[in-house]
């Protein structure tokens, strides 16, 4: 029993949602996204409320993973959806030109990162140290699967290491760190 899919979506005023035979469109002030409904769902306007049905037991999982795709396209066309990613190391650090991020990782040439159309990025350098600077990369858009992967895209540039930290990282997910040889 899918309980993520029996949950109403909340429609905002200002989200307007057009249902055809096999795709959703969600329509904001911030844009506008489609989904694809799959067979055995449909989709309802119910008192302002927009409701998934399915139509036996074997459509569950599908249930609920629709209504969630629907939800998270009338929240980034509401609101939106950020993911800040930290660049830390000694030397590491990252640029915006346009539509591109330089990087420099400890690699022995620059890496440029191509946002994708949709995703808008923004940089700020701060000091945790003395001696170290920290630099955090906010991404945002509202399509949260882009802008998901853009992030995991941009971590597998130079994963943190496992004894300093040092890498791209997600900012909100803390890292444990391995003691070194004198650890215990």
């Amino acid at each position: 029993m899918s309980r993520v899919g029996k949950k109403p979506i909340e429609i905002p005023k200002d989200v307007k949602i057009n249902i055809a035979e096999s795709v959703v469109e969600v329509q904001g002030p911030k844009g506008k996204l489609t989904t694809k409904i799959p067979a055995g769902v449909t989709l309802k306007v119910e008192d302002g409320k927009l409701v998934a049905e399915r139509q036996d037991k074997d459509y569950t999982a599908i249930h609920g993973t629709l209504r969630a795709l629907v939800a998270n396209a009338v929240k980034g066309v509401s609101q939106g959806f950020t993911q800040e990613m930290d660049v830390v190391g000694v030397g590491y650090k990252a640029e915006l030109k346009g539509r591109s991020i330089n990087f420099a990782l400890g690699y022995s040439h620059p890496i440029e990162f191509v946002l994708p159309e949709g995703v808008t990025a923004k940089i700020e350098k701060l000091a945790r140290t003395i001696t170290q600077y920290q630099t955090t990369v906010t991404l945002s858009g509202i399509d949260r699967e882009l802008l998901g992967q853009t992030a995991a895209n941009m971590h597998n540039l130079r994963k943190p290491d496992a004894y300093k930290g040092k890498g791209v990282r997600y900012a909100d997910r803390p890292i444990k760190l391995k003691p070194g040889k004198t650890g215990k």
